[in-house]
């Protein structure tokens, strides 16, 4: 018996919605706010979810979800442990993708662009406004690093948490991609897509359809 699970037959079609040119405004930061703001309506829970792709240095790729904690014309905003994976990562290559899915409105959103650190005053401002336990469990975790059972992390975070009080890691903070190109993709039926890609320029976004 084969041990071979085969799913071609597993498809959908999608006919929420088409998108034209004329729809889009020219700068896509805006663009992806109006877009934003009706994936909060559509799906309050994970419309910020987002695949963040990275790559090392010998050209290895890496994804996983994340939050988007900010945007805005500086470019898109995530928190994590500078010691982790993503985080060794991104301070070896600084360069990294952000997808967008919204099942809910057969959207996606893929921004490409250079990341860098925000300030230590946005890092400890943001972490200072966290719950208690997320504080806890930031500075508790030594992310993406092994560990022999989940009982010496509970331990930690008893610790901390008899505490009472943490301060932010030097360890810990936010990254920002600072946005070279974009694309919009709105579902179509029969795989039409409709797909429009904002690439910068030296006199601001030009704006192409693709092919799907």
């Amino acid at each position: 018996m084969s041990n071979t699970q085969d799913v071609s037959a597993v498809r959908r079609e999608y006919e929420l919605d088409g998108l034209e040119r004329s729809a889009l405004v020219s700068d896509p930061v805006i663009q992806f706010s109006h877009w934003m703001d009706e994936a909060l309506v559509a799906d309050p829970n994970d419309a910020t979810s987002m695949t963040l792709a990275t790559a090392d240095i010998s050209g290895y790729p890496s994804a996983r979800i994340v939050l988007l904690k900010g945007f805005d014309a500086r470019g898109f905003t995530w928190f994590t442990n500078y010691k982790s994976e993503k985080g060794q990562q991104l301070d070896d290559n600084p360069r990294a993708e952000l997808l967008f899915y919204w099942k809910a409105l057969e959207r996606q959103v893929r921004i490409r662009g250079k990341v860098a650190r925000v300030s230590r005053e946005e890092s400890v401002e943001y972490f200072q406004s966290r719950p208690l336990g997320s504080q806890i469990g930031a500075v508790a975790s030594e992310q993406s690093h092994p560990i022999p059972g989940r009982e010496l992390l509970e331990q930690r975070v008893e610790k901390l948490t008899e505490q009472g009080v943490v301060e932010c890691p030097s360890h810990w903070g936010g990254f920002r991609l600072v946005p070279e190109r974009f694309e919009f993709w709105q579902g179509r039926a029969s795989r039409l897509h409709d797909r429009f890609r904002f690439t910068a320029t030296t006199t601001g976004w030009h704006i192409e359809r693709l092919q799907p």
